[in-house]
């Protein structure tokens, strides 16, 4: 057995139309489909063959969620332009490590249910 890729990532919410509406149009990823209680986005340019799933969670399952890291080339216009159209920061772009051909820089938000999300930048 050889593990190709990672294929999609599931992200607990309580309101899937209000999630669906967070991820799709504050963040931009495309909209595939709805299956139920579930939903599904995906940006193939940006996140590569991966779907975000969007799902109510399970009673015995409702606890923090796992934190995407999205990655972008210029992180201030990121954060400008995310939090124009709404999306809650919880901080300003801020470098997190010099390495030795870049700078790491990182800023965090939080989608309708609080799951803490970031964006990345490598600066050379």
């Amino acid at each position: 057995m050889t593990i190709r890729g990672l294929g999609q990532v599931a992200i607990r919410v309580h309101d899937v139309p209000r999630a669906v509406a967070f991820y799709r149009d504050a963040l931009g990823l495309e909209y595939l489909f709805e299956m139920g209680p579930l939903a599904f986005l995906v940006r193939f340019l940006v996140c590569g063959d991966v779907q975000l799933m969007l799902a109510t969670p399970e009673a015995e399952l409702d606890h923090p969620s796992s934190t995407l890291y999205f990655v972008v080339d210029d992180i201030h216009a990121a954060h400008d332009e995310l939090e124009a159209r709404g999306v809650p920061f919880e901080d300003e772009p801020h470098l997190v490590a010099r390495m030795p051909d870049h700078e790491l820089w990182m800023t965090f938000f939080r989608d309708p249910d609080r799951n803490l999300h970031g964006l990345m930048s490598e600066v050379r």
